[in-house]
């Protein structure tokens, strides 16, 4: 497998972690303007999960299944907690879209860099929700 079709198969990856962190972070939300973000952030990864399946495909590369279930970073048990996990998969699907961007050329690198800016702007919403300072983030996709 090329180095971009990795790439994008690690994306995959993390698109599959973000489906399933949502399903979680959505059962500890209180308010319907919180529950309905969530439903939003879910939805945009199963289109980006879909679009890199068929992708990867027209490569004739392999995609990576979804598992069963993943590890959760840590233990989500009420609202600021199901907050930072929101962000936490977020700033994951970032990092994996990041490496995708400097694997990629093309109509690729600018999908990858389309994702990478949505997830940037996605956590950088959930910091204002769950009103943690800095909202921001110096480089979207790099851990501190």
């Amino acid at each position: 497998m090329s180095d971009a079709n990795t790439a994008l198969a690690a994306a995959l990856t993390a698109e599959h972690a973000a489906i399933f962190g949502y399903g979680v972070v959505g059962g500890h939300l209180d308010s319907n303007a919180a529950k309905e973000t969530a439903r939003r952030a879910d939805t945009a990864h199963r289109t980006r999960r879909d679009a890199l399946v068929a992708r990867l495909a027209s490569l004739s590369a392999t995609a990576p299944p979804a598992a069963p279930a993943y590890t959760l970073p840590f233990e989500v048990t009420s609202r600021a907690s199901a907050y930072k996990l929101a962000i936490a998969l977020e700033e994951g699907t970032a990092e994996a879209w990041r490496v995708a961007v400097a694997a990629t050329t093309g109509d690729v690198r600018k999908i990858a860099l389309d994702a990478l800016i949505d997830c940037a702007v996605r956590a950088t919403a959930w910091r204002r929700t769950a009103k943690l300072a800095p909202i921001t983030v110096p480089f979207p996709g790099v851990r501190s």
